[in-house]
């Protein structure tokens, strides 16, 4: 069914503003009316953003003290294998020695006995 009205340019830049006006009022009625929950949801997003900032705050503190608490373990194991070594080395050097001793103890037995056989020899020969 047409519109037997005769719109001319005027009628229908008029509709047209008011058509603006109400989609403008509209808008800003709407936005109004959801502000209450917009800065419901700014809140709500805040606190989660805190409480994710916060849990990150606590697993970084976690790390560093597991990563404290392995670097002490290292450090430990690593002065116990310095102690080995050197109770070893000690070991080694103290063994090293008492051969040398009993090396020199030797010699000296056995230059103590091939001079009593020489003594012996030239008092049998007078």
């Amino acid at each position: 069914m047409k519109n037997k009205k005769d719109n001319d340019f005027a009628d229908r830049r008029s509709a047209a503003a008011e058509a603006k006006a109400a989609l403008l009022k509209s808008y800003r009625a709407a936005k109004e009316a959801a502000e209450p929950t917009r800065l419901a949801r700014e809140a709500e997003r805040k606190a989660i953003a805190a409480a994710r900032e916060e849990r990150q705050a606590e697993k970084e503190r976690l790390k560093r003290d597991e990563q404290a608490r392995i670097e002490a373990v290292a450090t430990e194991r690593q002065a116990a294998a310095d102690a080995a070594a050197k109770a070893e080395a000690e070991g080694r050097e103290k063994a090293e020695k008492d051969r040398v001793s009993r090396v020199i103890e030797d010699e000296a037995a056995r230059k103590a006995a091939r001079d009593e056989r020489y003594a012996n020899r030239k008092a049998r020969q007078k």
